[in-house]
């Protein structure tokens, strides 16, 4: 269960996907002058270093972000946020989803980060110090629903994760529904591998019937190296913002050559 650590993929073009996504949507919330919180079930470390052994190992990002930067405007949020985190720790840093947050984000919003396995919860403790932040050694589906509904109550929740436990396919929709009942104006976004086996596809027809007016959108990619099971990237999102959708369309003309167009669910 503990064994997952994502320095391996940090950078890979999932991660191009759903920080692309995560970015804009965070960008968009904040055009109110609201206060909102961020809240993560499955944070990880936030910070990674891509010339490491890991990465380098790998070789995910080098076919990710490494590859992709003239394809992303200067102003995206994304970038952004990229930029701004490579400047304070060098060319090789890359930001996971909640440094993204933080340096996206406001001081009157609020982040909520749960990370249960210990060296990268004692990473995340170290990479982010601030005080609009919390960070929790506690299992991310349990903390999600105690904290439903946040104060401040307009917000985002990150389900992310790893998805090597089996059981996550059937407890990720599960609690999402409970999520849901408790905090129905939050959005809620779910990013899922796609691998060739297609475990996805039940727990997605799960949540599509249960949320007919929620977001689907996926990308399809070679493989990392020969015998990679993941071959995709999918997002799905309740209570999408406005204009989301057009994003991902235009996100995945620009970025992915083999890929699928987003589509509602249900009707």
């Amino acid at each position: 269960m503990l064994s997952y650590q994502h320095a391996y993929h940090a950078g890979n073009l999932a991660d191009v996907h759903k920080h692309a996504a995560l970015a804009w949507a965070l960008d968009y919330m904040m055009k109110k002058p609201k206060p909102l919180t961020y809240i993560e079930t499955h944070a990880g470390r936030a910070l990674y270093d891509l010339g490491g052994e890991e990465a380098q190992k790998t070789g995910e990002a080098a076919q990710g972000i490494a590859r992709l930067p003239k394809q992303i405007p200067a102003t995206h949020p994304y970038r952004v946020a990229v930029e701004q985190v490579r400047t304070a720790h060098g060319p090789n840093a890359y930001p996971g989803s909640p440094m993204i947050a933080q340096t996206l984000l406001r001081d009157d919003d609020r982040l909520h980060l749960a990370e249960l396995h210990p060296q990268e919860h004692a990473a995340l403790r170290t990479a982010l110090r601030s005080p609009t932040t919390q960070i929790y050694n506690q299992d991310g589906f349990e903390l999600a629903l105690s904290l439903t509904p946040p104060d401040p109550r307009r917000g985002l929740m990150l389900i992310d994760p790893s998805w090597e436990v089996k059981s996550d396919y059937v407890t990720v929709p599960r609690t999402v529904q409970a999520i849901a009942a408790k905090w129905n104006v939050g959005i809620v976004m779910i990013w899922y591998p796609i691998l060739t086996e297609k475990p996805h596809l039940p727990m997605i027809q799960t949540l599509q019937a249960a949320f007919p007016d929620a977001l689907t959108h996926e990308v399809a990619f070679p493989p990392a190296r020969e015998g990679h099971r993941m071959v995709g990237s999918g997002l799905f999102v309740i209570n999408p913002p406005w204009g989301l959708e057009a994003e991902l369309q235009h996100l995945s003309g620009s970025l992915f050559s083999d890929r699928k167009p987003p589509r509602r669910s249900g009707r």
